[in-house]
This record gives structure tokens, sequence and C-alpha cells, in this order.
């Protein structure tokens, strides 16, 4: 399996470490983090990310603002997007997915649900 590197961008601490020990089970990836779009913003450029989850609500730049940029950008236009958030009504989901989010995952959610969703993109 090639290596394979995911950014996790979530503004807490608590829900980034549980996305990062449930990822990391999976053995054979790289778990990037950031606190926010803003930062997440920063990495892409110098690393390559072969998938990219993202809460909604975040402070700078959310993650609405994050998919649309990875979506009009043509480097990163390709890239998987999976959103994880709170925001379930079908309403949101059916925002996230048509900025162009490759899957969305509502919290709480189980780690099968996260790990099935991400070995997709593997």
């Amino acid at each position: 399996m090639k290596p394979f590197t995911i950014l996790v961008v979530d503004d807490s601490t608590a829900m980034r470490s549980l996305l990062v020990s449930t990822l990391e089970s999976l053995g054979a990836v790289t778990v990037l983090q950031a606190p926010n779009g803003f930062e997440a913003l920063r990495i892409l450029p110098r690393q390559e990310i072969n998938l990219l989850l993202t809460d909604i609500n975040m402070p700078d730049i959310n993650g609405l603002e994050l998919l649309n940029f990875v979506r009009t950008n043509p480097i990163y236009k390709d890239l998987p997007v999976v959103i994880i958030s709170t925001e379930g009504s079908s309403k949101d989901i059916e925002k996230g997915m048509s900025l162009g989010a490759s899957e969305y995952l509502v919290k709480p959610f189980q780690p099968d649900q996260l790990l099935e969703i991400v070995r997709r993109f593997l």
C-alpha cells in the first residue's frame, strides 16, 4: 500500500485526537492536523494530501469555505473531502454535497463509520 496522508481539520482538540487515533488504527497512514481552515490552507501546498477531513463550524475559515477553495483550485479539485460535522440536517448535508464534498459524516459517529468511508479513498 502506498503511503497515504490524511489532513484532519477541526477546531476541537478532543475531536482531532479521536479522529487521529481512529485513523492511525488503519496503519500505513500519516495524519496531519489543523485547528482551522486557515492552517489547512497553509499545509496543503507543503504536503501531498490524499484525503481531507473537515469540520464545518470553525473560526477563521470554516469547512465549507475550505471545501470551496479546494474545489475551485485546479491543483486540489480531485482531492476527496469528507465533512464531519454536528450540522446533520438534510439541508446541511445537501449543501455540503452540492459544494463538492465526497462524503458527509454526522457527529457523533461510530469509529467504524469513519473507517469505512476512509477505506473507500485509500
